[in-house]
């Protein structure tokens, strides 16, 4: 009854971690984050991030406000044989500014992401929640306009990271990488 009690317990506070609300910034502007963007930090607890992270470099997303205000995202990383690695989504607007939702098609998920922190000629911190048959993860990203970030700035998103439930083994900083060719 003890070690029953005690794992609801946990996956109680588990979802609690997943579920807490994380706010987008407060003054976000689309147009804003419009553009290009390096990759330089990664973190999750899902299983899959475990088993790859070391073979993970960084790559770039292009950002592109649609008229409707909802956000294309078209990202690439390029392949230790030489092949991109692609893929794109459209993230759709919500009430709130600076959260969108989209549903990966290729990874066949739910996603609640939100613009948590930006400086737009430098940096953008994104939380998402993507949820998989009933199980929802946290993923956040660090991204920068250039392939290089301060200290501090690389710290904060460790330390927002552990805030959200994600634990130290599972925050990478990426390693430099040759861009993909144009599509």
């Amino acid at each position: 009854m003890t070690t029953m009690l005690l794992r609801a317990l946990g996956a109680l506070l588990c979802s609690l971690v997943v579920t807490a609300e994380v706010m987008p910034q407060g003054d976000f502007n689309l147009q804003g984050v419009a553009g290009k963007w390096y990759l330089i930090g990664f973190a999750t607890n899902a299983q899959w991030f475990v088993s790859h992270r070391a073979g993970m470099k960084m790559g770039t997303a292009i950002l592109t406000p649609t008229a409707d205000g909802d956000l294309d995202m078209a990202y690439a990383s390029l392949n230790s044989d030489g092949s991109c690695w692609r893929m794109n989504h459209l993230a759709e607007k919500t009430n709130l500014p600076g959260k969108f939702i989209f549903k990966s098609q290729r990874w066949n998920n739910e996603n609640d992401m939100r613009v948590v922190d930006v400086k737009y000629d430098e940096y953008a911190l994104i939380h998402t929640i993507k949820t998989k048959g009933g199980v929802s993860t946290v993923l956040n990203k660090l991204y920068a306009r250039g392939t290089d970030l301060s200290p501090d700035l690389l710290q904060k998103f460790k330390q927002f990271s552990l805030d959200t439930g994600i634990l130290p083994e599972n925050i990478a900083i990426l390693p430099k990488n040759d861009e993909c060719p144009a599509a």
